[in-house]
């Protein structure tokens, strides 16, 4: 297992592109806790400070698939530079000025969540030049999958070290000022600078005209869902059942188990299509949320978020190769960052819905919704089944070594007409 990682990251500019484009994403996976923790130090309400993190995700959410399709176009030094600056800026400007200025605050923060740059889509663009080998490709997600849980875990151990160290504001400029310099290791290495997408035809509609991409974002709004529905039925069962400390197991057990899931499923090459593999991932997943709702000790409920994390990680993963074989030619960053949105706004939905539950069910009726959420991503995949099978014009499942996997030509459009 370790070897199959090592041989990647032993790869020319891997270990850099890896690691840079962890560190450029920890404003954005640290933003929500450095919010509130901020709001809170200043005096400020939870509900503002709730309000102001839901401005930031939402802006993030609209702006990840805008710059990924800004990359696609004029390339990755051009438009994720900028945007991590301007990010970055956003939220100094917020840390300066706190809550008093209640407009402005709100503008910062939607400035932040907007221009955060979508090097995670880009990586994933990246990685096909980088490894070459189509199995070292599909090695290199899971790896990626992987590091996204090692991230969501330091994060927030970072912010609530820098707030022990020296307070709620310099928590926030640090981990921005860490932010804008791992975007700026990605973007003048030599992988990055060289990148070029495929020639795209013009569309409105840019990556969302492919239905199987269409098809994949259906299943993770609701596995999204899942995920953001544990999060509050966790902390209702956490209150019962001895408090934060019990919380915080919780979720770093759920970690765990993706971490060890992504781990074993990277380490292997798997054959058949991915797209068939992913619903057996999206079922077993599935079928590990619904332990959940028996409530049991804390002790075995750690182990059982432990169950429930184990097949993330290769859902992930899978859903990387899938969405890199279904973006039109010419979209891979911006199909990777509508993958990215659409998580994103599936676990929000979740924690909207389980906050009602909790109050009329308790946590065992919360941790019920990320069971059904489950199965409804399992529901979307077998019903979209028929266009989740990519082929060209000639019938044969695509498998072309260009970033588009895809590799078809759009219909009604000309093949010289280029965006």
């Amino acid at each position: 297992m370790a070897a199959g990682y090592a041989e990647i990251l032993r790869r020319r500019y891997a270990t850099r592109l890896l690691a840079g484009t962890l560190v450029g994403r920890l404003p954005n996976a640290t933003a929500p806790i450095a919010i509130v923790l901020f709001i809170r130090a200043e005096g400020g309400t939870y509900s503002l400070a709730g309000a102001l993190a839901a401005v930031y995700g939402v802006a993030n959410a609209v702006g990840q698939p805008l710059l990924g399709r800004l990359v696609d176009l004029y390339g990755q030094p051009r438009v994720q530079l900028p945007a991590a600056l301007l990010s970055g800026l956003g939220m100094a400007a917020f840390a300066f000025t706190g809550p008093d200025r209640l407009v402005l605050a709100y503008v910062a923060v939607g400035a932040a969540g907007l221009f955060t740059p979508p090097l995670e889509g880009g990586l994933r663009a990246l990685w096909p030049s980088v490894l070459g080998k189509e199995e070292q490709v599909h090695t290199a997600y899971a790896m990626d999958a992987i590091a996204q849980e090692v991230m969501f875990t330091v994060g927030p151990l970072l912010i609530t070290g820098c707030v022990a160290l020296w307070s709620e504001q310099v928590a926030l400029l640090v981990v921005n000022v860490v932010g804008v310099l791992g975007a700026l290791s990605v973007v003048v290495s030599r992988p990055s600078r060289a990148w070029r997408s495929a020639p795209r035809e013009a569309h409105w509609l840019g990556a969302l005209r492919s239905p199987g991409l269409l098809a994949l974002l259906g299943a993770f709004l609701f596995i999204g869902m899942a995920l953001g529905s544990i999060t509050v039925a966790g902390v209702s069962y956490a209150d019962a059942h001895g408090g934060d400390a019990v919380y915080g197991w919780m979720m770093a057990a759920i970690g765990l188990g993706a971490l060890f899931g992504g781990s074993v499923y990277g380490a292997r090459q798997w054959s058949g299509a991915p797209e068939r593999r992913l619903s057996v991932l999206v079922a077993l997943l599935a079928l590990c949320y619904w332990p959940l709702v028996f409530t049991p000790g804390a002790v075995a409920m750690t182990a059982l978020m432990v169950l429930a994390g184990v097949f993330l990680a290769p859902a992930l993963a899978c859903a990387f190769v899938i969405v890199d074989r279904h973006a039109p030619r010419g979209t891979v960053t911006e199909a990777f960052s509508w993958l990215v949105t659409t998580f994103g706004v599936g676990a929000s939905l979740g924690t909207a819905v389980a906050g009602p539950v909790v109050e009329r069910g308790g946590s065992a009726w919360g941790f019920a919704v990320p069971g059904f959420a489950g199965v409804a991503a399992l529901m979307v995949l077998l019903a979209t089944a028929r266009v989740l099978v990519p082929v060209t014009e000639s019938g044969v499942v695509a498998g072309s070594s260009e970033n588009d996997r895809n590799g078809t030509v759009e219909p009604g459009f000309s093949a010289g007409h280029q965006a």
